[in-house]
């Protein structure tokens, strides 16, 4: 039969040390007050009692935060969360920072459910890919002195800053760049399609096409909030319909992807396509694509929070990050016979 053992307290660390338990919580808070030969003996017993301190009570005593740093961001499987999570790592832990995860499976009620846990341990910061519609919830907590950045998505109804893309404008570019090859059937799909980035995709998108005198898209776009709705479903709808798109931009890497099932599903060789989000074998397979860094997005969402856990003061930042697109061949296929307005 397994037993556990009890954890070393502190007291047993004294004890085995030699030294009061006072002496102890020095070492391990204010080791500035302990001779060296003292802090090496009691390091030593902690070490062979496999001790640690709980450095979470330690932070509370002080009324303040913990030195951790609270990232909520979607569904695990989708790179794009990761890499930004990469970036906060890479800025924070030279800072003594650590990086405490948390996945919202891209629903409100994960993110509630997320936010809620990650407050309860005193995070230093947090850092929120926001998914429901309204953050109000967080803006108590901001003013209590916990930063709060969000990424990729501005919050809403909450004072935080904010790290986010050059949505419209490239949306408005790579439409502009369809119109230029011929194409006047252009579509858009996406899904999410409530969350702040699409409705900024979708304006510029909008934008570009009204300023080529085709002010009504709504027959080839796309746009929907059912998360449970197949991407790949949602595209091969909008190819078969009578009056089907000769191009089409997806609005993420997991609409794009689908959009390639669905064509291969069809032969379609034809269909342009521009996909948000670059992805692995992108490249291989000559998706065309808007992209932008999203380490680098993790690491000034880092910076930030780390400039406000310094000093909290002072009205919200929004940075936009560039973007750009990489010409790769599905987005530079002109209208062809039989595929055209």
């Amino acid at each position: 039969m397994t037993t556990v053992q009890p954890r070393a307290t502190l007291d047993d660390v004294a004890r085995l040390a030699g030294v009061s338990a006072k002496t102890v919580s020095r070492v391990f808070n204010q080791p500035e007050l302990v001779g060296a030969a003292t802090a090496d003996r009691v390091q030593a017993a902690a070490t062979r009692l496999r001790f640690r301190p709980n450095t979470l009570a330690q932070h509370l005593r002080r009324g303040g935060g913990t030195d951790t740093v609270g990232f909520v961001m979607g569904e695990f499987g989708n790179p794009f969360y990761y890499k930004v999570a990469s970036g906060i790592e890479a800025e924070i832990a030279p800072h003594g920072h650590h990086l405490l995860l948390a996945t919202t499976d891209d629903t409100a009620e994960g993110e509630s459910r997320v936010v809620d846990a990650l407050l309860g341990q005193r995070v230093g910061a947090l850092l929120i890919i926001p998914v429901a519609d309204d953050q109000a919830y967080l803006e108590g907590e901001r003013q209590l002195g916990t930063p709060v950045i969000s990424i990729d998505r501005a919050a809403t109804n909450v004072l935080a800053d904010a790290i986010v893309l050059e949505n419209r404008r490239i949306l408005h570019e790579a439409t502009r760049r369809l119109l230029a090859l011929g194409h006047r059937r252009i579509g858009y799909v996406c899904n999410p399609s409530s969350v702040s980035t699409q409705v900024d995709r979708v304006a510029g998108y909008r934008a570009a096409m009204a300023e080529a005198g085709i002010p009504d898209t709504d027959a080839w776009c796309r746009l929907s909030d059912d998360r449970t709705e197949r991407a790949e479903t949602t595209v091969g709808d909008l190819l078969d319909s009578d009056d089907a798109p000769t191009a089409i931009i997806t609005g993420n890497n997991r609409m794009t992807i689908g959009a390639l099932r669905a064509m291969r599903e069809r032969g379609d060789t034809r269909t342009a396509l521009i996909g948000f989000d670059d992805f692995d074998t992108a490249d291989v397979i000559g998706v065309s694509v808007i992209t932008y860094d999203p380490v680098e997005m993790g690491r000034q969402a880092a910076r930030l929070a780390m400039e406000r856990m310094q000093d909290p003061a002072g009205p919200p930042r929004r940075i936009e990050l560039p973007t750009w697109i990489i010409e790769r061949g599905t987005g530079e296929r002109p209208p062809q016979e039989g595929n055209t307005a």
